[in-house]
């Protein structure tokens, strides 16, 4: 039996699950909930009462599971931090797994699908994803993102600002994934041999680059002498 902790603090709320697989059979052992922005002081805590209640010992686990971003600056920080920290301690392997991922895995659709997460201040977390293979991901703006979903595909999305904020295209609204809807993700990734180095995996923020932010603001600039 392989047994998994994961960890998603990346959105409005966190969670943190357990979960056993044998042979084709996946349970979540499980749950805990962290309301608001009480990760920081509970998420450590809430795990080691959800190990101690299910009886297991961190270094048993097959892996440490962990929504790496984007989304919540702290709650992505808090996450990161605790699941490499633990890793460590534990000797055990460390899988860092995108919350655009998530999203875009929660249709089920095998073809192309666009996940779609809000970022404030009129611009979106975006994700192309296609057979669970990711094609890109970016920070972009409502006229990206439309112009990006042009032409075939779902797009998926969990918060009720992004379809405000892009009223007009068809989105397939879906509950917010939690920390136990990283497991198929995670046991694909593990399958392959693919896990994160503690040492250098990063948050996935999905900031804009110096450059990019350098040119948007001469565009805007220009834009407004252009109006004069």
């Amino acid at each position: 039996m392989s047994r998994f902790l994961l960890i998603h603090t990346a959105g409005a709320e966190g969670t943190v699950a357990l979960a056993a697989v044998e042979g084709g059979d996946r349970t979540v052992v499980a749950e805990g909930v962290l309301p608001g922005r009480s990760a920081s002081e509970r998420l450590v805590p809430e795990i080691r009462r959800l190990l101690e209640g299910a009886g297991w010992r961190l270094a048993e686990l097959a892996a440490v599971v962990v929504v790496h971003g984007p989304g919540s600056f702290t709650g992505v920080r808090v996450g990161l931090s605790a699941a490499k920290g633990l890793s460590e301690a534990g000797g055990v392997a460390l899988i860092a797994v995108s919350r655009l991922a998530l999203l875009a895995n929660a249709v089920g659709e095998a073809g192309l699908v666009h996940a779609v997460l809000d970022a404030g201040r009129g611009e979106f977390y975006y994700g192309a994803y296609e057979g669970g293979r990711c094609l890109r991901e970016a920070l972009l703006t409502g006229a990206e993102v439309a112009a990006a979903v042009v032409g075939s595909g779902v797009v998926v999305a969990c918060e009720a600002k992004v379809a405000e904020g892009l009223p007009g295209l068809k989105i397939s609204m879906v509950p917010e994934p939690v920390a136990a809807s990283a497991l198929s993700i995670a046991l694909e990734r593990l399958e392959r041999g693919e896990v994160d180095d503690a040492a250098v995996v990063d948050a996935n923020y999905l900031r804009r680059t110096d450059f990019e932010i350098q040119q948007r603001l001469e565009s805007r600039a220009a834009m407004g002498r252009g109006a004069e």
